[in-house]
């Protein structure tokens, strides 16, 4: 994906194999941060994020994204956040929880500010290459990010290896040089037998774009199944979930989870998990057969009369 794009790594000093893309996350945090430094965060957002920022002392700044305006970070918004202590900020699109994803003009904004304030970037693109409508876009791959970017990604999202737990991420010599000294006493490395499969999973192309054509269906599916039983939905235009708002029901996220689970056994999470602007909504994923969306979708629907 990232030669596709012109983006060139050397294997020996820019690119990090990790144990899951977690790992490399949080090695790009301690490798880049010190105490008392701020990190721009777009919410919602995936629930390592802030953690991992303030095991480094850093101090998180969350930027409220919306689902009116596609859960998408602006540059302005950017600006707005930061002070004489920002020193990095983190990305992640497809964006897990909303799916939402981000185009070249908007990155392109994004990038404009990063120069302009010296900033490194965190971009997570674990779920690039499960992008629905056009490709994705590498931050690195704009101009003059390469040298300002540490690129997070792995093989639990579009190869199916979950639970493998092998990742990688990619920067200048210098940065992963930096995170390699945290890893080689943390880690160790990633499972060989992990790296093995890593290895054979990028042979295997043909299976790949057939999954992520099915994921596609369910997509369609989740969004017409949530939309019949009268739950507003941000379109997902990435990743393999969807973020429903819950407003109309007048229960809080956290309340309508335990209760579909209680009463339709139903599992979904609370948007508040994700940061306070993912209040009155949840995640549902769709990396469930056709049959299992279907099944859900109804029982969600029957839940819901109850509620009237």
């Amino acid at each position: 994906m990232y030669r596709d794009t012109g983006v060139y790594y050397d294997p020996e000093d820019e690119i990090l194999i990790t144990t899951g893309v977690s790992e490399a996350l949080d090695l790009a945090l301690r490798a880049i941060l010190n105490p008392g430094d701020e990190v721009i965060l777009h919410e919602p957002s995936y629930v390592s994020y802030k953690p991992c920022t303030i095991f480094t002392g850093a101090i998180p700044v969350s930027v409220a994204t919306s689902m009116e305006d596609g859960f998408r970070l602006h540059a302005d918004a950017v600006r707005t956040h930061l002070t004489e202590k920002t020193k990095a900020l983190v990305l992640n699109y497809p964006n897990n929880p909303t799916g939402a994803t981000m185009g070249r003009r908007e990155l392109e904004a994004i990038a404009d500010v990063v120069n302009e304030r010296d900033l490194l970037v965190i971009s997570d693109e674990i779920y690039g290459e499960l992008t629905y409508d056009g490709k994705h876009t590498p931050f690195s791959a704009l101009n003059g990010m390469k040298d300002r970017t540490i690129v997070l990604n792995g093989f639990s999202k579009a190869y199916a290896m979950t639970g493998w737990r092998i990742g990688y991420a990619m920067g200048p010599k210098d940065l992963i040089g930096a995170m390699m000294k945290i890893h080689q006493y943390v880690m160790l490395c990633a499972p060989v037998t992990a790296q093995m499969a890593a290895i054979e999973a990028l042979r295997a192309r043909t299976e790949k774009e057939r999954m992520i054509e099915e994921y596609n269906r369910r997509r369609r599916l989740m969004l017409r199944g949530l939309k019949e039983i009268g739950l507003n939905c941000f379109e997902p235009c990435g990743a393999f979930y969807a973020f429903p708002s819950i407003k109309n029901t007048g229960l809080t996220s956290e309340e309508f989870a335990r209760q579909l689970l209680m009463t339709e056994r139903v599992v979904v999470i609370p948007g508040s998990v994700f940061g306070a602007c993912g209040e009155g909504f949840i995640r549902c994923a769709y990396a469930v057969s056709q049959y299992e969306l279907r099944e859900a979708i109804e029982r969600m629907g029957h839940f819901l009369a109850g509620l009237k």
